[in-house]
């Protein structure tokens, strides 16, 4: 247990060290970020989809799965629930084409540590993740090709959580996750000004806002599953988080700039701040849309398993008094999932690419947010391997996902993205039965 739990903090640190840049998207511009948390990497290797659940891997969108069923597997014979763990981290490249020119960018995260502990008809589960993230630089231009504005923005929120489960009956069992979301949000944008020849003048103007953001949100999960026949296992989830609010205090300086055009560096000259009090914004609240999530899926234990998974979001409730922005709005989100996975001979202990587990799925969302009239899309489809490794039944997962968000039309920004997914679940036995002979 001492081993891995130092692997867990070793991977962690090594994330940490290298720089937590979460996205590049232009499109984290809007709202507080682009959705960081779809799932580990098993659910997102197979588009997504969370219904599938077992006694070794952590799923981290439904809490109903905390609670875990036995290992019949011999020599456990229903007398073993491991302990789970989970930890990941991924690396995204993205290509991003617009009709005035293209660009590409790299970015690595980590993406979540998670801890399920079944203890009986109970379960607890708990951990840490990024849940969404700002990252982009963005320069407007005029109709002569002068600098007209120059956008930049960092941060996100991340969540805490700890939630329950509960194991109705051997097929039924429910859950609540309990989320604690924090962060802030840093942008910036420059206003680059001229005289009446077009010269640049000395002195340019900026503004500097912050928002530090803190709200609590609820996740409801059910889960069924239940043998049809001999062999045939049907399996269906639902999970349902209710409109919830975060709490936002807002910051704001207007800054006089110089702007070097060899270096292109900014330097501050003087700044002062704005009385967000006298317009009503140092304190305000942004109301989380609900999401509803529902899944089924058929399959052979330790064999195959298809599903599908349908999430609707009510994202038009969104709302972030701070920032207008005339050109955009949010519009109700749905996603659409689909996938599986094969092993070839779960039971195969002489050939070690029979053990491995074949993950593939395919996703089609709405994101919720709509620019210049263009509802921005995405599609995805992903591929993966679940790696067994020593120890009760731990494994390393890989996951590649390949998928484009955005359009071109409107004069917006294309994204085509390639995401590496890594993580391990790692699993221990707390609670066994003693024998004596």
């Amino acid at each position: 247990m001492i081993k891995k739990i130092v692997i867990v903090l070793v991977t962690i640190i090594s994330f940490q060290s290298q720089g937590q840049e979460g996205t590049a998207s232009p499109y984290s511009f809007y709202g507080i970020g682009s959705l960081k948390f779809k799932g580990t990497v098993e659910n997102r290797s197979m588009g997504g989809l969370s219904v599938f659940m077992d006694s070794i891997h952590v799923n981290l969108r439904n809490p109903a799965s905390y609670v875990g069923p036995d290992l019949s597997t011999a020599p456990y014979n229903g007398e073993s629930r491991p302990v789970k763990f989970a930890i990941g981290g991924s690396h995204n490249i993205t290509s991003l084409k617009s009709n005035s020119g293209d660009d590409m960018v790299n970015t690595s995260t980590f993406d979540y540590f998670a801890v399920s502990i079944p203890m009986d008809k109970f379960g607890v589960g708990f951990g840490i993740l990024p849940y969404t993230s700002v990252g982009y630089k963005l320069e407007s231009y005029n109709a002569d090709g002068s600098r007209a504005n120059r956008y930049k923005g960092e941060g996100g929120t991340n969540k805490v959580f700890l939630g329950f489960g509960y194991k109705i009956t051997n097929d039924l069992s429910i859950g609540v996750d309990a989320s604690y979301n924090f962060g802030n949000i840093k942008n910036s944008s420059l206003a680059f000004i001229y005289n009446e020849e077009g010269d640049p003048v000395q002195y340019h103007s900026k503004e500097n806002n912050r928002s530090d953001l803190s709200g609590l949100n609820f996740n409801f999960g059910l889960s069924y599953k239940t043998m049809i026949n001999d062999k045939l296992q049907l399996m269906s989830s639902f999970t349902y988080a209710p409109e919830s609010t975060l709490k936002s205090n807002n910051e704001r300086y207007i800054s006089t700039v110089v702007f070097s055009e060899s270096t292109n560096q900014e330097y501050t000259i003087s700044y002062i701040e704005t009385d967000l009090n006298a317009l009503g914004l140092k304190k305000t609240n942004l109301t989380m849309p609900s999401r509803t999530s529902f899944g089924v899926g058929i399959g052979a234990p330790k064999k195959w398993f298809v599903g599908t998974e349908l999430t609707l979001q009510n994202t038009s409730k969104f709302s972030n008094p701070v920032y207008y922005i005339s050109n955009a709005k949010f519009v109700n989100a749905s996603n659409f999932a689909i996938g599986g996975f094969y092993i070839p001979d779960y039971d195969s202990f002489s050939k070690y690419w029979k053990r491995v587990v074949y993950r593939a799925g395919m996703h089609f969302e709405n994101t919720g947010l709509e620019i210049n009239n263009e509802k921005i899309k995405e599609f995805g489809i992903s591929f993966g391997l679940g790696l067994p490794m020593g120890g009760l039944f731990s494994n390393g997962n890989i996951g590649l996902e390949i998928g484009k968000r955005g359009t071109q039309n409107q004069n917006l920004v294309q994204e085509n993205f390639v995401n590496l997914q890594f993580s391990l679940s790692l699993n221990q036995r707390w609670f066994e039965k003693r024998k004596y002979d």
